[in-house]
């Protein structure tokens, strides 16, 4: 049986309804954000589906020099705390060293563990301490088994507040797979599992100084994760991803992001009334 997790009022896990987390990949201005988040929420009303917003304030793990990082750490909070508070939604974000955790923790309900990170033991640590959900990205490097490791050390701290993410495997130089058996394996560990549907679609490093992506695999991906059997979507989603100032490859176009939500949705519906 899976385990429960709850943030906020959401239940995750246990054959309960599909949860999205959703949002654009980073905090580019206020502007921006608000207008994802509310269109993205009034999606999940029409189709009763739990949401948790998800944006990074930083984004650390760049291919080269000139990537986008941020807007600015303390004003990318900000607004993530202002959309928090504004359309009710609980926050999901990365983060990257022990000492971010403080500021993130006072915004964010779920703290994620950037995959290239999982393996980072003071940092697994130090996030597990902080009382918040955590969500593990499985490594590109890792098989499904593995994640008991990264489990195993937030665990050690007590809390059991724990969601595990796929996102894609290394397969060859450029290129990431999503093993379906992998959600599976994952879940036998007792928690949630998440399909990340975009990352999954990134092809690493592939565009001389930046990731590609074959967005045009989303919709396969997730509806596949859903059929397989998953608690959570996560998808990247952005206005005008060619615009967008990291991950435009690989991002959903918030409007296509409906016609996604209503397909997993009746994937998971169906998957779940069988399993009864």
């Amino acid at each position: 049986m899976t385990k429960k997790v709850t943030v906020q009022n959401i239940t995750i896990g246990a054959g309960n309804h599909l949860t999205l987390i959703a949002g654009p990949c980073v905090v580019e201005s206020r502007d921006m954000i608000f207008h994802t988040a509310e269109a993205i929420k009034k999606i999940c009303e029409r189709h009763s589906v739990p949401l948790i917003f998800k944006s990074s304030y930083k984004k650390a793990n760049r291919t080269s020099m000139t990537g986008f990082v941020s807007i600015g750490v303390d004003e990318a909070l900000k607004i993530l705390d202002e959309v928090k508070k504004a359309f009710d939604l609980p926050i999901l974000t990365d983060i990257h060293t022990e000492a971010e955790i403080i500021a993130a923790a006072q915004v964010a309900d779920v703290l994620q563990i950037p995959a290239f990170l999982c393996r980072q033991t003071d940092l697994l640590i130090a996030a597990g301490k902080s009382g918040r959900v955590i969500n593990i990205k499985k490594g590109q490097f890792l098989a499904p088994d593995d994640i008991k490791h990264p489990i195993e050390k937030v665990v050690s701290t007590g809390n059991h507040n724990i969601l595990v993410t796929e996102r894609g495997t290394s397969f060859g130089y450029h290129n990431l797979v999503v093993d379906m058996r992998g959600l599976v394996m994952m879940r036998k560990f007792g928690y949630p599992v998440v399909l990340d549907a975009t990352h999954s679609v990134q092809l690493p490093s592939g565009e001389n100084g930046k990731s590609g992506g074959q967005p045009e695999f989303i919709f396969p991906l997730s509806r596949a994760g859903a059929a397989v059997g998953i608690d959570a979507l996560f998808v990247e989603t952005h206005p005008e991803p060619a615009k967008a100032l990291s991950d435009a490859a690989s991002q959903l176009p918030l409007d296509q992001l409906e016609r996604l939500v209503s397909q997993v949705v009746s994937i998971h519906t169906t998957v779940n009334a069988f399993a009864k």
